[in-house]
């Protein structure tokens, strides 16, 4: 349950979502998602314009699309909506053009598909069943190594330890330096200057440019030998990938980085508090382990772990009854979407045995459809048949420290007691 102050915090900003006028709605405020009460304005938005035009003073014009099914419209059809990483991309901010990561969800067909087509045996079914193993060995030493009965953080302990252990398998990455992973996936995601992770734009291109150099001695090892299952292999051996500028390698790998940690560590976390919030379902869960099944997509609904995706129109349209023009900006909220009672059955609830688990939006839709979606998904479902037969109790014992990001909805912290 939450307590007394967070109701008090989601009781303001509900009143506040609902008395502003429409048009001093800004959904990109990174305070909101760090409080987590975002959720009240998109629920304003889905009510009375849910396809709002806003602008701000550091993204410029947009329109924030937040029902299910203009979300939908958007994601599924790339012919009208471009991720090219030349219009803006999928990133809410226009970075100078020099500044522009260059990578395959950034881009449109045929480039995207060859480059996708070069990483996507890495998640092949035949190549997910030879991870189990080792997916499930690994959770289960770290969970034995866990503490208890005293205070720890679960992100750090579990989701982060947990997931760049697999990023280091998915990459065949020095395991001795595999937080390097974390941290460059973290200055990746950052908002210089509003964060803690990095303090300005030339700070975060120092760091990133240390990932190219690391990646780039792998690269030059794996180029010359003969092709392996790893990542950077794949990379190097594929025909359209092999000749990648030094730009193009680092916008590919942090996409691979970023995708590979952010969304599976943040639903590890976001489902230990979901179901602390919701004790009635975690009862649900311990007399019937077997709806950890349903329980993993709906995890990864609740938690949403990439907040939005941006589009850019190639021609003018409608979209919710609003023209769209060429050039503009159009950003989908994945986390509205998967609060939208109009396409999912009692949206705003913790579900575990939903009929249609997997009708949510956080894996995106369309060409550009999480490329690791069913790793994440195993990896989610390997935690908690683990998990649940070992703690009886996984209590919450204090506030979570969300991310400040409007991008990424996670966690920098999630104190919890493992009681004997």
């Amino acid at each position: 349950m939450m307590t007394p102050d967070t109701l008090e915090l989601q009781r303001l900003a509900r009143d506040e979502a609902f008395g502003l006028p429409l048009d001093q709605i800004d959904v990109t405020k990174p305070r909101l998602f760090q409080a987590d009460t975002v959720g009240h304005y998109f629920e304003r938005l889905r009510r009375d314009d849910p396809v709002h035009w806003h602008v701000n003073g550091f993204y410029g014009g947009f329109w924030s699309v937040t029902r299910y099914a203009d979300i939908m419209a958007v994601d599924t059809n790339h012919a009208l909506y471009s991720s090219d990483w030349r219009l803006g991309g999928i990133s809410l901010f226009d970075a100078p053009m020099d500044d522009r990561l260059q990578m395959f969800i950034a881009m449109d067909p045929p480039q995207h598909d060859e480059q996708r087509k070069a990483v996507s045996p890495i998640v092949a079914p035949a190549n997910l069943a030879s991870m189990e193993a080792t997916i499930r060995a690994r959770t289960a030493r770290v969970l034995d190594g866990l503490p208890r009965n005293e205070p720890f953080n679960w992100v750090q302990r579990v989701s982060i330890e947990l997931t760049t252990q697999m990023l280091a398998t998915l990459f065949d990455f020095p395991f001795e330096d595999r937080r390097l992973l974390t941290r460059w996936s973290d200055v990746a995601t950052s908002i210089p200057g509003t964060d803690k992770i990095v303090e300005s734009m030339q700070a975060r291109a120092i760091e990133l440019g240390q990932c190219l150099a690391y990646f780039t001695r792998l690269w030059n090892e794996r180029v010359n030998a003969p092709p392996k299952g790893d990542l950077v292999s794949m990379l190097a051996h594929s025909p359209a990938t092999r000749h990648m500028s030094p730009q193009e390698f680092l916008g590919n790998l942090l996409l691979l980085i970023v995708g590979g940690n952010d969304t599976t560590r943040n639903s590890m976390s976001g489902g230990v508090l979901a179901l602390h919030r919701h004790p009635e379902q975690m009862a649900r869960l311990r007399a019937d382990p077997a709806l950890v099944d349903s329980l993993v997509p709906e995890i990864i609904r609740w938690q949403t772990p990439l907040a939005h995706m941006r589009r850019t129109a190639l021609a003018d349209a409608e979209l919710g009854g609003k023209h769209i023009r060429k050039g503009d900006k159009v950003v989908m909220w994945y986390l509205s979407g998967n609060r939208d009672d109009r396409a999912i059955d009692r949206a705003d609830e913790f579900i575990i045995d939903r009929a249609r688990p997997r009708q949510h939006l956080s894996f995106g839709f369309g060409i550009h459809r999480c490329v690791g979606n069913r790793l994440a998904e195993m990896q989610l479902k390997i935690l908690w048949e683990e998990l649940l037969p070992r703690f009886p109790v996984i209590e919450v014992v204090g506030e979570p420290q969300r991310t400040v990001s409007n991008f990424v909805r996670g966690f920098t912290e999630l104190p919890v007691r493992l009681p004997t």
